[in-house]
């Protein structure tokens, strides 16, 4: 297990297509999502999309489309529940990895769609393919921070990862 990076802000949508809400914690639950979420509760009724549980964007992704392409995004109008610094996104697919106490693993790109281009502006989606985050399902529950540490974990499905004590 190492550690990549860190996250920088966490945001959560209480309500469908409205503003997202930053915080400074969350309860990650499996097969639910982020407390405080819509999906929290959406999911529990119909069912997990593992797709849906946590999605992340690289700070580092929004500065790019902001010096390439002159897009100012806020890191909440990017609607991604975590936003992280030095923590290589795209390579998670696949993977499991630790964000404080909680495990995830990447379940597939996070690509930017028409309803993020009608919230923000259409250069959005040209701008953010291949680096509109990453959509996570979450395997251990625990608590998110601001400022939590990110490690990709060496070995998927490391049984004493899963059950280890977050880093202090």
């Amino acid at each position: 297990m190492y550690q990549t990076g860190k996250v920088l802000s966490i945001f959560v949508r209480p309500e469908p297509s409205k503003q997202v809400v930053e915080v400074s914690q969350t309860l990650a639950v499996p097969g639910k999502g982020l407390e405080g979420d819509y999906n929290f509760t959406r999911m529990t009724a119909k069912g997990s999309d593992a797709g849906r549980e946590v999605t992340l964007i690289e700070q580092e992704s929004l500065t790019a489309i902001e010096r390439e392409n002159n897009i100012a995004l806020d890191p909440g109008d990017s609607r991604r529940n975590l936003i992280t610094e030095n923590v290589p996104l795209n390579q998670l697919v696949g993977r499991e990895f630790r964000v404080g106490e909680v495990i995830l693993k990447g379940m597939r790109l996070c690509e930017p769609c028409l309803h993020l281009a009608d919230l923000t502006k259409k250069e959005v989606l040209p701008a953010l393919v291949h680096r509109g985050g990453l959509r996570a399902k979450i395997l251990k529950k625990g608590t998110i921070r601001i400022g939590d540490p990110v490690h990709i974990l060496e070995n998927d499905r490391n049984e004493e990862a899963l059950h280890a004590q977050p880093d202090q």
